[in-house]
């Protein structure tokens, strides 16, 4: 099956110096300290100590990999992704606003690079006698550890072959990439299919009645507001247009449209109601 003009192939490669390094004349003390083998024990010495400017901007980094994940799906090698076209001018919008602020972080981490390390060396304050100024690189060579790279490229279609090779050696790459390609979008389906799943069996494990003050506190907005945005995405992620897919997505849907929180917080029916139509469709498809 070719869905070269329903999707397309995205690669998020966001890279962030990690600021840690070994301290080997603190390890041989610990080791020696506790009577230790060579490999029992490391001290990993944490550069960035006392500051979150590079912290930030790593759980930033780590926010635009979970972004991403979800709006695309796995496709083969690690880091690359499938991207539906129907998405596509929206989360390109969204990917350059985040590289911008990500940029944004890292340059004003390097502004202030310098005067951190300088600190350090005064005070040592957040290191103690673990600082050592030679662990910490030029700042020129600390902007070279962060990057926000984006690259986007077609999905290639099975018999796109363009070498000179023997006609029968051609006819053996022709089929294994076929292969492959039917492996990739397959798995591609099942993530879909899974993420669904997963939502649904958590749904349903929350929605048992415990019947007490305790259990209704376990019932936040997000428990309908998930399942609806996943809805939604599931509409651009079914690349194949596969039905049952669509029909799974559709009865969601409907359940939980036809719910709202409060009502699931204060009336049994309402929680079972809700319940039985979750329970519906993990029996209705084969997962």
């Amino acid at each position: 099956m070719s869905i070269s003009s329903s999707a397309v192939i995205v690669e998020l490669n966001i890279s962030v110096w990690t600021a840690e390094k070994l301290d080997r004349k603190a390890t041989n003390a610990v080791l020696v300290a506790n009577k230790a083998s060579g490999d029992a024990a490391k001290v990993i010495k944490n550069l960035m100590a006392g500051t979150t400017l590079r912290k930030d901007i790593q759980d930033y980094a780590a926010g635009c990999r979970l972004w991403n994940n979800n709006k695309t799906l796995a496709w083969g090698e690690k880091g690359v992704r499938l991207l539906p076209t129907s998405i596509f001018m929206p989360y390109k919008l969204e990917v350059n606003g985040r590289r911008d602020m990500f940029n944004a972080q890292v340059n004003t981490f390097l502004a202030e690079y310098p005067t951190i390390v300088a600190n350090y060396e005064k005070a040592a304050s957040a290191l103690g006698t673990l600082f050592d100024r030679d662990d910490y690189p030029h700042v020129d060579a600390v902007r070279e550890l962060f990057g926000f790279r984006f690259v986007v490229s077609p999905v290639p279609d099975s018999g796109d072959f363009r070498v000179d090779i023997p006609q029968q050696d051609l006819e053996e790459l022709k089929e294994d990439y076929a292969d492959s390609f039917d492996s990739r979008l397959g798995d591609a389906m099942k993530e879909s299919w899974k993420r669904l799943h997963k939502m649904l069996s958590g749904m349903s494990e929350k929605l048992n009645d415990g019947g007490d003050s305790e259990t209704k506190k376990r019932y936040h907005e997000s428990l309908l507001t998930n399942a609806l945005d996943l809805c939604e995405m599931l509409k651009h992620l079914n690349v194949t247009n596969d039905p049952a897919l669509e029909q799974a997505r559709k009865e969601v849907k409907a359940a939980v449209e036809g719910t709202n929180i409060e009502a699931l917080k204060e009336d049994a029916h309402s929680r079972a109601g809700l319940k039985a139509d979750v329970d519906a469709v993990l029996k209705q498809y084969e997962w």
